[in-house]
């Protein structure tokens, strides 16, 4: 069907009609901007499903997509917290008791006892050593073995070894222990630890 084109009649009433014609927004421009349609990446196509009804996986990886993909920060080990500690000696005495240069004046083994009664022997040995004007002893606690875990939060094997800090900090034995450090391998290495305790008054 061919569109029928207006008469000379029509044409001369629809210019008096657009003369008087007022725009509704005066500040728009007359000219239409250019609407152009933004150029998109195209989707890849998705295969085709095989025959058999089954879906096609790609093979992938758990985190593949993640985007910080470096290893999280892990808490220090207990030699590395121990190690950080202040020198609170003397720097020529600590350098010889770290090489195992020194010989521990007393020693105490902690190992296979229960954590109350390890604290308790803990207490009376180093308090007996200040007492009796000892300043190096050594402190046996084990490693520790790594047992079948029970719960869903793992635990870390050597239970008085990590208890040992925590107990030298706390009063009676704060005021009379001046360093700790992990032990030589002569004389236990992770297995033990130097306790140097300060001068008697």
């Amino acid at each position: 069907m061919s569109r029928r084109r207006l008469r000379p009649e029509e044409l001369a009433l629809w210019r008096e009609v657009a003369k008087s014609a007022r725009p509704l927004d005066p500040e728009r421009p007359r000219t239409p901007p250019d609407h152009r349609v933004p150029e998109t990446t195209p989707k890849p196509s998705r295969r085709p499903r095989p025959l058999d009804g089954t879906a096609r996986i790609d093979p992938f990886r758990v985190g593949q997509k993640a985007q910080d993909r470096a290893a999280h920060d892990v808490a220090p080990s207990l030699s590395e917290k121990v190690a950080a500690d202040p020198l609170r000696m003397d720097r020529k005495t600590h350098q010889r008791m770290k090489r195992g240069r020194l010989e521990p004046e007393a020693r105490i083994d902690l190992h296979g006892m229960r954590v109350d009664e390890a604290q308790a022997a803990l207490q009376s040995f180093l308090l007996t050593a200040h007492a009796e004007g000892r300043r190096l002893v050594l402190v046996i606690t084990g490693k520790g073995r790594r047992g079948e875990d029970d719960g869903p939060i793992p635990r870390r094997p050597g239970v008085l070894r990590h208890q040992l800090p925590h107990w030298l900090s706390m009063p009676p034995l704060s005021p009379i222990v001046l360093q700790l450090r992990e032990a030589h391998l002569k004389h236990g290495g992770g297995g033990a630890f130097y306790v140097y305790l300060r001068r008697r008054r």
